[in-house]
């Protein structure tokens, strides 16, 4: 069988908040909103769905904000410390409960949930290039980014967007 093509052409991340979300990252990246949905009936005003897309010198691909009812923030890096030897952070931290509630107000990047014994963990985060690591962790401050504590390589800076995700602005 000759191999069909297939693309990777977007990414999508969960939130409690899609279009606040995705404005963020459209600052940050200085693109705009493509597509911006609100809730269906029955679902919180922050429900819904949006999408930024490519935009030459800026986005390569498309990005979605997909609501998620129980939505918690990642945690990174991941507890207890890594087989690498990475300092766990955000020790003595409690966890929060699972609930089945739907979310109701943004969670902080701080919480941790614990699912059987090991918290919840990031899976993906955005790797994001930059010309300037210094301006660029400025502005993306500047925008409602955080920086991480834990930083750990020289010239790569490990940040967590307003919904909790990590994301790593690097230069090289």
């Amino acid at each position: 069988m000759t191999q069909p093509r297939i693309q990777a052409t977007s990414v999508s991340i969960s939130t409690p908040d899609p279009r606040a979300l995705a404005a963020f990252y459209a600052r940050l990246l200085g693109v705009e909103v493509r597509v911006s949905e609100g809730p269906r009936e029955g679902e919180p005003a922050t429900a819904g769905w949006a999408q930024i897309g490519p935009a030459e010198g800026h986005l390569m691909m498309t990005l979605n904000f997909e609501w998620d009812e129980h939505y918690v923030p990642p945690v990174w890096p991941s507890r207890p410390p890594s087989r690498l030897g990475w300092p766990s952070v955000g020790d003595g931290i409690g966890a929060a409960p699972l609930s089945s509630d739907p979310v109701t107000s943004i969670p902080t990047a701080q919480s941790a949930v614990t699912v059987g014994a090991a918290p919840q963990q990031a899976m993906t985060h955005l790797d994001l290039w930059v010309d300037d690591i210094e301006a660029s962790v400025a502005w993306a401050l500047e925008c409602g980014a955080t920086e991480h504590q834990h930083q750990p390589q020289e010239h790569v800076r490990v940040m967590i967007d307003p919904h909790g995700h990590p994301f790593c602005l690097f230069a090289g």
